[in-house]
């Protein structure tokens, strides 16, 4: 019984989705129209994303990326402005949760070791606040751009406009909430390099997996079909690196197959399908914004979409979600972990500012997001 309560706070709201699909299969029996429900393209695509960037990740790519850029730093100032930055744009090719496992570690070791723990509960904060809205900008940062992308076969000029203006101002409030903050000199920082002098050329290992990335980005941008590239990333990371294989999130891929089924039962039920299409419809928005604060952005954007009829105002919608509530964005949960296991005793004073925060960025974006999406083409 422990070992169920364990796994069901682990993977929350993989046992919801799971749960609602078999409610969901008690209402229309399963058949043949079953396989209609998943869209493959999205699955085949999250699959090949998240096992290249973990081969990334395994070669220390991020960590080397982080270390150059602090050795620009000199004043604390500039160091959170890095650390910031660093989560907002690699978020946009990497993912915001990868980029938040990859960055708020190394940011509480940097921060340990120069003696400035007390400026780590804002930092956090931010560079949490800066991964989950660079993420936004592309259709690879996050899940739920993949999935809205990918399955309703948006133009790059309706991506555009549904996020870009956003990321913009986003950029604009992480910068006025950095560079407002105190200033002061740092004594060196002395890291461990993240590769051994004498080590193997990091280039051959790389290639692999860059080559692999651009076949996913001409998946995603519908130049490749997904099926072939499948094949091709299983058996080139089958050959290089099998225990990459371990690193893929299958929770989150069975997620999105959970929700699939439950969604594409409730549009078998005519009541169901108009009472819920009424709701969303002409409400895109702040039906993505209210969803996400109860569910997260990524099963608000699966739920949603099917009874919307338009699909660029909840993009926005479920991205500004990702603000808010600590559960909004499930990558917000990463940067908690990592910060109460450091520092236990401060949990609730993260938890508050935290809150404080997003509320604070999600009242300005949804603000900006009410006036704009009245212009959209």
């Amino acid at each position: 019984m422990s070992a169920l309560k364990a796994f069901f706070k682990k993977e929350t709201v993989f046992c919801v989705s799971l749960l609602l699909a078999l409610f969901s299969m008690l209402l229309v029996r399963p058949d043949s129209t079953y396989l209609t429900y998943p869209d493959y393209r999205t699955l085949a695509l999250l699959f090949c994303l998240m096992i290249v960037v973990a081969g990334f990740q395994s070669l220390g790519v991020f960590s080397m990326l982080g270390h150059a850029l602090l050795k620009m730093a000199h004043s604390l100032r500039r160091l959170t402005l890095v650390l910031v930055l660093l989560c907002f744009f690699c978020s946009m090719l990497i993912t915001n949760d990868v980029t938040l496992l990859t960055f708020v570690p190394f940011t509480i070791l940097v921060f340990r070791m120069i003696g400035q723990e007390e400026r780590l509960i804002r930092l956090v904060v931010l560079e949490t606040i800066a991964a989950n809205l660079g993420s936004m900008a592309t259709p690879i940062g996050n899940p739920q751009n993949l999935y809205l992308y990918s399955a309703f076969a948006l133009d790059m000029r309706q991506f555009v406009w549904a996020v870009l203006p956003y990321t913009g101002i986003s950029l604009v409030l992480l910068l006025a909430a950095v560079l407002t903050q105190r200033d002061a000199p740092v004594v060196g920082i002395l890291l461990k390099p993240p590769r051994e002098e004498g080590s193997k050329p990091l280039f051959p290992a790389l290639l692999p997996f860059l080559c692999l990335l651009v076949l996913c980005l001409l998946v995603v941008f519908r130049v490749l079909p997904y099926l072939p590239v499948l094949v091709c990333v299983a058996v080139v990371v089958f050959v290089v690196n099998r225990r990459l294989y371990q690193s893929v999130d299958y929770f989150l891929l069975l997620t999105f197959l959970c929700f699939f089924i439950f969604i594409g039962n409730l549009k078998r039920i005519p009541a169901v399908d108009g009472l819920l299409t009424q709701l969303v419809s002409g409400r895109e928005l702040w039906a993505g914004i209210l969803t996400s604060q109860v569910i997260s952005n990524v099963p608000a954007a699966i739920l949603l979409a099917d009874f919307s009829q338009n699909i660029p105002a909840l993009l926005t919608g479920v991205n500004l979600g990702g603000l808010g509530t600590l559960i909004a964005s499930l990558a917000s949960l990463i940067s908690f972990k990592f910060f109460a296991r450091a520092f236990s005793q401060k949990k609730g004073a993260y938890f508050r500012d935290f809150t404080l925060g997003n509320l604070l960025f999600l009242l300005i974006l949804a603000a900006a997001a009410a006036g704009l999406t009245r212009l959209a083409p």
